[in-house]
């Protein structure tokens, strides 16, 4: 049974910064074989792209909304992707979710994605 755990969502005022990290974990998956992203979902809105990161790291990129002020990362001996987030405004306030897919090429489509997390709160106060 495939899991992606993610955990360091929380409360921050706007301007701040949280670090969130994604844990991989099944026997049946390698979580170097895939690329990894990260999603959100604000209330009453659709889930969104936010950021992806290639199997290897070498490459990643980014919703514009975020370019600049969030950096996607990946361990692979540790099975975790990470999503730093500065400079947080209110608008980022949403549920991340951490998402595995084949190919860099399909990580922008929601519908594409592998294996999900279960997400966590993340609330920027003004």
């Amino acid at each position: 049974q495939v899991q992606l755990v993610e955990s360091g969502g929380g409360l921050v005022q706007a301007g701040g910064s949280l670090r969130l990290a994604c844990a991989a974990s099944g026997g049946i998956f390698s979580f170097h074989a895939y690329a990894m992203g990260w999603f959100r979902q604000a209330p009453g809105k659709e889930r969104e792209f936010v950021a992806a990161i290639s199997w290897s790291g070498g490459t990643s990129d980014y919703a514009d909304s975020v370019k600049g002020r969030f950096t996607i990362s990946r361990d692979n001996a540790k099975a975790t992707a990470y999503l730093q987030m500065n400079d947080l405004k209110p608008e980022d306030t949403a549920v991340y979710y951490c998402a595995a897919g084949r190919t860099m090429s399909t990580m922008y489509r929601t519908r594409d994605m592998d294996y999900w997390g279960k997400g966590t709160l993340v609330t920027v106060s003004s």
